[in-house]
């Protein structure tokens, strides 16, 4: 017996890539990342500052950024310098932010995706 695919199905595998790359970049913590390195290359310890947490935590993020390819790291000395690997990012996040100019308030006040406060989670 043949299975049959529909075109919504179809429309979602196809769309599954882009749904994970809203997901990698949807943690308040990896968007700031991505939003320091789009700013130019970085150090651990300049993105502990940038981000205000433990190094072990932005550690950890930037190692799921890396697993999805989106940021690289070189040696320098005994230090790495992380990169966006993907420079359209900056692009991402630039029409990210003309998309929450357009909608003022609407996203963070979402009952589904946004904050109780509708302000940033960083100040909450």
């Amino acid at each position: 017996m043949a299975m049959t695919v529909t075109r919504g199905e179809v429309a979602r595998l196809e769309l599954a890539p882009a749904a994970a790359l809203f997901r990698s970049l949807g943690d308040p913590t990896r968007l700031a990342i991505v939003r320091r390195l789009a700013e130019g290359p970085a150090r651990v310890v300049d993105l502990v500052e940038a981000v205000g947490l433990a190094q072990s935590t932005v550690s950890k993020h930037l190692a799921c950024l890396r697993d999805c390819g989106l940021v690289a790291s070189d040696p320098v000395g005994r230090a790495s310098l992380f990169r966006l690997s993907q420079p359209a990012l900056v692009d991402v996040l630039g029409s990210a932010e003309t998309v929450l100019e357009a909608t003022g308030q609407a996203v963070a006040l979402c009952a589904n995706y946004g904050t109780a406060s509708g302000a940033p989670e960083s100040t909450r």
